[in-house]
């Protein structure tokens, strides 16, 4: 009987566990900063050696290894000698070696000006072991390096990928703040298809949606340089990452912005007209400062509530689209329904004036940070095909359980959803509504049941339904309720607030 070979799990996964062994008792928080610094810097440093040993061999012909100017040129980053790899590992032993990394990243901030005020300066710190530290850094430099099929570089900006994501699981809640789940991300741009033209998210995180855009483009055969980037975060560590994750992508973030006003009320790319919108705000967001923005020319379809930014930033992604610009984004389920604070009457306009082509009702335990039930939106100005109609894509019992808590979707499920939508957009495809999972919807039939687009309302019951799964739609339910609760809690408090005013008065 022949012997099983045995299975040998992906470097990006035991060099996590390898990493996450290192880290005893430092909050995940804390920890990711020190190990995704590491991988940057191992990063450009592949990157560094790679084209200074090119300009080594080229010296006969004038080339000067140690000019900033060659390194400019390839857009590479220029890695001071104090700051190369090489010497680090050297010095891994050192019990001052917190202190060179930090010293390391300092300098390669000098050099570097689109990495001023990004890189991590947290190695010198008490809580960080210097003999747990250098084993990570021989780990990182020995690991990377074993796979000889696939560029180091390549590897490391997919193990960084990873490790975000990782990152994110062991921080939970607050993880979710960075990190949109990747099967999310990838549904998204694999419905827009960003193919060339201008990419903005106004709410970026990590920067996972760029990053997916870029590999799409480059699994599609398209040119890199046909797309460009532009992007806002206001949390500064949140930004940091997002810049470090493209440049260890090669994608040029000059364009990404960090301020802590955020987006609506210090817009710095206020005059950026974008091919594609791409985005995962904060759910029902009630901190946005919209009582200062009540006259804000942006609101072209209504007012949106001071206690709730979901429609306040649908119209801020309408605002950044180009006239024949398309947008993809996630939003709370409940915006699908909603009718406090002119909700309701700011989904009508959006109906009525033919923007939306597109809901998709997702599976629950998608996201990290939240169990409110989610959707997806796509808005799209100057359509051409099915102008009078809404797709809704029913997809609430797709994906798989990767563990208790999250699930997420396959490659075949986003294939599934993807090609249902292109079908239907191409008038001259295959397209037909299947019971229970997608249905093309007239805007009249959606105007009769009072402007509601909850999927469940128009694709019916699939034709057997025999698998229904009862703690996961028990799930669902509560997390709706106790949305609804807060949001009963929200306007008493509004309420109040208002009486106490007008006593006052």
């Amino acid at each position: 009987m022949a012997k099983k070979e045995p299975v040998v799990e992906p470097l990006e996964k035991r060099l996590w566990k390898a990493a996450d062994k290192l880290r005893k008792n430092i909050d995940a928080a804390e920890y990711k900063h020190v190990v995704l610094g590491l991988i940057f810097l191992r990063y450009i440093s592949v990157e560094f050696e790679r084209l200074y040993d090119q300009l080594v061999k080229q010296k006969a012909e004038g080339a000067d290894p140690e000019d900033r100017e060659e390194y400019a040129a390839e857009n590479v980053f220029y890695v001071p000698e104090g700051a190369r790899w090489s010497h680090l590992v050297a010095q891994a032993k050192n019990p001052q070696i917190g202190k060179l990394i930090d010293d390391a990243m300092d300098a390669i901030e000098r050099e570097n000006r689109s990495l001023k005020g990004v890189l991590p300066k947290v190695f010198a710190r008490p809580n960080l072991d210097p003999t747990s530290l250098g084993e990570l850094i021989d780990l990182i430099g020995n690991s990377t390096l074993q796979n000889t099929s696939t560029r180091s570089a390549d590897l490391l900006g997919h193990v960084f990928e990873y490790f975000l994501g990782e990152f994110a699981l062991a921080e939970g809640k607050k993880g979710g703040q960075f990190y949109t789940p990747r099967s999310v991300v990838e549904l998204l741009v694999t419905m827009l298809e960003p193919y060339k033209g201008r990419v903005l998210d106004p709410c970026c995180g990590s920067g996972g949606m760029f990053v997916q855009s870029e590999k799409f483009v480059r699994e599609h055969q398209g040119r890199i340089e046909n797309i460009s980037i532009y992007g806002q975060e206001s949390n500064q560590t949140t930004w940091r990452l997002c810049k470090m994750n493209l440049a260890i992508r090669g994608i040029d973030a000059s364009q990404v912005k960090w301020n802590t006003e955020g987006s609506f009320l210090n817009d710095a790319l206020k005059d950026v007209k974008a091919d594609f919108v791409i985005a995962n705000p904060p759910f029902n967001d009630s901190d946005w400062s919209g009582d200062q923005l009540r006259g804000d020319a942006r609101w072209q379809y209504g007012v949106p509530p001071a206690g709730n930014a979901n429609f306040a930033w649908i119209q801020l992604f309408l605002y950044h689209l180009a006239p024949s610009g398309q947008a993809g984004f996630v939003l709370a389920k409940g915006s699908l329904t909603s009718k406090t604070g002119g909700e309701g009457e700011i989904r009508k306009a959006l109906i009525d004036k033919g923007l939306i082509a597109c809901i998709v009702n997702l599976p629950a335990k998608l996201f990290l940070n939240t169990q409110i039930p989610a959707c997806l939106w796509f808005v799209s100005r100057n359509r051409k095909s099915r102008a009078g109609e809404i797709l809704f894509i029913d997809a609430r019992n797709m994906g798989r359980l990767i563990n208790r808590r999250t699930r997420e979707l396959t490659e075949e499920d986003i294939r599934t959803i993807a090609d249902t939508y292109h079908h239907w957009r191409d008038e001259s495809a295959d397209y037909a509504d299947v019971p229970g999972f997608c249905a093309s919807v007239p805007v009249s039939r959606v105007a009769e049941l009072d402007y509601v687009l909850t999927p469940g309302r128009y694709v019916g019951l699939p034709e057997e339904e025999d698998d229904f799964n009862f703690a996961e739609r028990f799930t669902v339910l509560r997390a709706e309720f106790e949305e609804q609760l807060k949001e009963e809690e929200r306007l008493n408090k509004v309420i109040l607030e208002n009486l106490n005013k007008i006593e006052l008065k």
